[in-house]
C-alpha cells in the first residue's frame, strides 16, 4: 500500500469513526452545562468560567490523555473494550490463580456497569434533544415523551435490519453535527471571548474551594461531559487506533470545546439561557433544523451504544460468562455487526421504563454518571495489571499513572455517589443483578465441568471397556460434542452402554474459546488420534471471544488433517442434559433455581454452534450435581 493509499485509507476510517465512536460524548453538550448549573449555581463570570475549566479538563485528563493516549495502547490485537482488556489482564496474570480471579470479578462488574450505562444513554439523549421542544415551541412540551417513544422505538424495531445500510449516513451526519457544534459555539465565544481564559485551571480550583460540599455535585454533573469515554478504547478493533485519535484531537475534540465555551459565553450575556443554554446557543430561525439534526445525532449515539451491548454480551457467550443466546449476522461482509434478538427486546423494554418513570433528562442526569465512573475505575486498575505485567514498566512510573488517574476517577465516583438517593441507585441496580446472573452462571458451569471431570473416562480405559463388549460397527462417522477437554464424554457412553454401537469412525469434538480476540485458521483445529482397533480422534476447535462458531464449516479443516469425512454419512451426538442439584452444593438455594433457568432457557447448540440440524441426534443425560 502507497503512503497516499495508506493516508486515503486512515482518513476514511476516521471519517466512519466520527460516525459511531464519538456518539454518546458528542450529544452531552445538549444536557451537560445545563444540569451543572442546575446545582443552584449563581451565573456570574467566576462561576462559568470555573465550570468552562472543570469541562475543559475532564475531556482533557479523562478521554485525550488517559483513554487517547494511554488505555488505547492496550489492545488485544486490536481489540479494546472492557472484555478485551480483561482477557489481556488475565493474560498478564497466568501464573497467579487469585489474581485471575480478582481480575474476572471486577472486570464482568465493569461489563455489568456498562448494561446500566447502555439503557440511561438512549433514554438521556433522545429526551434531551427533543426536550428542544419545551424552547422553539412551548405548547408542543406534552409532545416530547410520545416522540421520544416513538424515536426509540423505531430504533429497537430496526435493529434486526443490522446498521449497514442506515450506518453510511452516520458519518455524514455527525460530521455535520459537530461542524454545527463548533460553528454555534464560535459565534457565541466572539461576542464574549474571555471565556477561553477558563483553560487555566486556576478557575477550576477556585470554583471547587469556593463551593465546598456543594462542589461534589458540580463534579457529578462534569462527569455528563464525559460519558462515552469508553467508546474510543471499546470500538478500537472496528476502527484502528490510530483513526480514533485522530478524529478525536483532530475534529471531536476541538468542536466539543467550541461548544461548551459557546454555551458560557451565552450565559454570561444572557443568564436566563440557563434553561437550555445548548438550543439557545442557536437563533430562532435554526432551532428547528437543529431540533431534527440533535434527534438524529441522539439516535446514532444511541445505536452505538446498543451495538456495543450486543458486542459484548457475544463476547460474554463466547468467553462462558452468559448463556448461549441466538446470535444473528447482519451483515455479510462486517464480522462485528451482529444482533441479539433478546438483549435488543431486553433493553428496549427497560428504556421504555425508565423513559416514563424519569420523564426528563435533567431527572435522568441525576442516575447518570455512577456506572460510567464506576467502569473508567475498572479500567485503570485493569490497565495497571497490564502495565506491570505484559508492558513492565518501573514500578515508580506504572503506579504513578495508577494513583494519578484512580484519584480523578474516585473524584467523579464520590461525586456522583450523592446522585444515589435520587437515581443512582439504578444503574447500580441494573448492574448488580446482571453481575449476579453471570456469576451464577459461572459458578453454575464450574460445577458442571467438575462432574464431567469426575465421571469422565480416559480413551485407553475405552478400550478395554469396548473389548469387554460385543458391540454392533455401523458404517459413517459419529461426532460427539463434549464440554469438556479431556476424556470421552457422557453423551458417548450413554450411546454405547444402552444401544451397544459403534460407528467405524468417532471424532470427539470440543470447542475452545481462548482468551484473545481472533484465531486465524491455520491455529483453528487441533487432531489426535486414539486407538488402535478403532479409529478414534480427538478434534478441539480454537475460536477467539470475538468470532462465531461454526462446525459446518470447519469440520473441512479435519479432512485436511487427513481425517476422511463424508457429511452424508455423518452424525452428531448432542448431550441434552437434565440437571438436578443435590441438597448440599455450593450454590445458595436462589442461585440454583437461576441457574437452572438459564440453563434450560439457553439457545440450542445446534443453532449456536452451527451444526446441521438433520444430521444431529439428540440424547437425554441426566446430571445430579
Amino acid at each position: 500500500m502507497s503512503i497516499t493509499s495508506s493516508k486515503n485509507h486512515t482518513l476514511t476510517l476516521s471519517l466512519s469513526a466520527i460516525g459511531v465512536v464519538f456518539g454518546d460524548i458528542g450529544t452531552s453538550p445538549l444536557y451537560a452545562v445545563k444540569e451543572v448549573f442546575g446545582n443552584h449555581l449563581t451565573i456570574d463570570k467566576l462561576h462559568v468560567l470555573g465550570v468552562l475549566s472543570l469541562i475543559f479538563w475532564a475531556l482533557t485528563l479523562v478521554v485525550a490523555i488517559k483513554y487517547a493516549t494511554f488505555i488505547m495502547r492496550a489492545n488485544n490485537k486490536g481489540e479494546g473494550g472492557i472484555m478485551a482488556l480483561m482477557a489481556l489482564a488475565m493474560h498478564s496474570a497466568k501464573d497467579n490463580p487469585k489474581l485471575r480471579n480478582v481480575i474476572i470479578t471486577i472486570g464482568l462488574f465493569g461489563a455489568a456497569l456498562f448494561y446500566g450505562d447502555g439503557i440511561i444513554t438512549p433514554a438521556i439523549s433522545v429526551l434531551s434533544a427533543v426536550e428542544g421542544l419545551q424552547i422553539i415551541a412551548p405548547r408542543s412540551a406534552h409532545y416530547v415523551l410520545p416522540i421520544t417513544i416513538v424515536v426509540l422505538s423505531g430504533l429497537f424495531i430496526l435493529q434486526a435490519r443490522g446498521t449497514g445500510k442506515v450506518g453510511i449516513l452516520f458519518a455524514p451526519i455527525m460530521c455535520i453535527w459537530f461542524l454545527t457544534l463548533g460553528s454555534l459555539g464560535v459565534v457565541n465565544i466572539f461576542k464574549n471571548p474571555e471565556v477561553l481564559m477558563a483553560v487555566n485551571p486556576y478557575y477550576a480550583v477556585h470554583l471547587l474551594t469556593e463551593a465546598g460540599w456543594t462542589g461534589l455535585l458540580i463534579m457529578g454533573s462534569v462527569v455528563l461531559a464525559i460519558t462515552g469515554a469508553e467508546a474510543l478504547y471499546a470500538d478500537m478493533g472496528h476502527f484502528g487506533l490510530k483513526p480514533i485519535r485522530y478524529a478525536w484531537f483532530g475534529f471531536v475534540f476541538p468542536m466539543l470545546l467550541l461548544c461548551y465555551f459557546g454555551q458560557g459565553a451565552l450565559l454570561l450575556e444572557h443568564p436566563e439561557a440557563v434553561k437550555n443554554p445548548f438550543y439557545l446557543l442557536a437563533p430562532k430561525w435554526a432551532m428547528y433544523p437543529l431540533l431534527v439534526l440533535a434527534t438524529l445525532a441522539s439516535v446514532i449515539a444511541s445505536q452505538a451504544v446498543i451495538s456495543g451491548a450486543f458486542s459484548v454480551t457475544r463476547q460474554a457467550i463466547q468467553l462462558g460468562y452468559c448463556p448461549r443466546m441466538n446470535i444473528a449476522h447482519t451483515s455479510g461482509r462486517e464480522i462485528g455487526q451482529v444482533y441479539l434478538p433478546t438483549v435488543n427486546w431486553l433493553l428496549m423494554v427497560c428504556v421504555f421504563i425508565v423513559v416514563l418513570s424519569f420523564q426528563s433528562s435533567s431527572a435522568l442526569a441525576s442516575a447518570y454518571g455512577i456506572a460510567v465512573t464506576g467502569t473508567m475505575i475498572i479500567d485503570t486498575v485493569l490497565a495497571f495489571i497490564v502495565i506491570q505485567g505484559l508492558w513492565q514498566w518501573k514500578k515508580s512510573t506504572s503506579f504513578l499513572f495508577l494513583s494519578t488517574f484512580l484519584i480523578v476517577d474516585f473524584l467523579f465516583l464520590f461525586a456522583n455517589s450523592l446522585k444515589i438517593p435520587t437515581g443512582g441507585w439504578l444503574p447500580l441496580v441494573i448492574g448488580t443483578v446482571i453481575f449476579l446472573i453471570m456469576t451464577t452462571w459461572i459458578k453454575g458451569r464450574a460445577l458442571l465441568a467438575n462432574y464431567m471431570d469426575e465421571h469422565r473416562m480416559l480413551f485407553e480405559d475405552l478400550e478395554e471397556k469396548i473389548a469387554a463388549h460385543e458391540a454392533v460397527i455401523t458404517k459413517g462417522t459419529a461426532i460427539y460434542l463434549a464440554r469438556t477437554l479431556h476424556g470421552v464424554p457422557q453423551v458417548f457412553l450413554h450411546n454405547f452402554e444402552h444401544n451397544h454401537v459403534l460407528h467405524e469412525q468417532i471424532i470427539v469434538l470440543t470447542i475452545v474459546t481462548k482468551d484473545e480476540p481472533y484465531i486465524d485458521y491455520e491455529h483453528r483445529v487441533k487432531v489426535r488420534q486414539f486407538g488402535t482397533n478403532h479409529n478414534f480422534y480427538r478434534v478441539k476447535f480454537y475460536y477467539g471471544f470475538q468470532q462465531s462458531p461454526d462446525v459446518r464449516q470447519d469440520l473441512e479443516l479435519c479432512v485436511k488433517e487427513g481425517i476422511k469425512l463424508d457429511f452424508n454419512k455423518t452424525s452428531f451426538f448432542i448431550g441434552s442434559e437434565q440437571i438436578t442439584f443435590k441438597e448440599k452444593t455450593p450454590l445458595a438455594r436462589w442461585r440454583k433455581a437461576l441457574f437452572l433457568f438459564l440453563f434450560h432457557n439457553a439457545s440450542s447448540a445446534i443453532e449456536f454452534f452451527k451444526i446441521p440440524v438433520e444430521r444431529v441426534i439428540e440424547l437425554g443425560i441426566r446430571i445430579n450435581l
